[in-house]
């Protein structure tokens, strides 16, 4: 059930009521008797729980297949292959030679 906001254009009392949308609107204060306004509210948030409410959660074997060939993607086995052992080498790595200073 949907909650409603409600102000006193009297003595400005807030308050709030759970109601069925098919209900009445509070016309009369609590407090003072006076007459009520229903506010426009922003509203509560929803959660929603549990598998199904995300595009990719049901998606097929194949639509996964077809989308990473299209994509590019390749495992590490593949990389592997395609640059070789795979190792660097250190000899092609030379390290820095400090200048000492005069």
């Amino acid at each position: 059930m949907p909650t409603y906001e409600y102000e006193c254009e009297k003595c400005h009392h807030q308050f709030e009521r759970s109601q069925s949308i098919t209900d009445e609107p509070v016309k009369v204060c609590p407090v003072c008797g006076g007459k009520v306004k229903r506010l426009i509210s922003g509203g509560g948030g929803f959660l929603f729980k549990g598998n199904g409410f995300y595009i990719t959660d049901h998606r097929s074997e194949s639509y996964k297949k077809r989308q990473k060939e299209e994509s590019g993607v390749s495992t590490a086995s593949e990389k592997k292959s395609e640059t070789g052992t795979g190792k660097e080498t250190a000899e092609k790595k030379k390290p820095v030679e400090k200048k000492q200073g005069a």
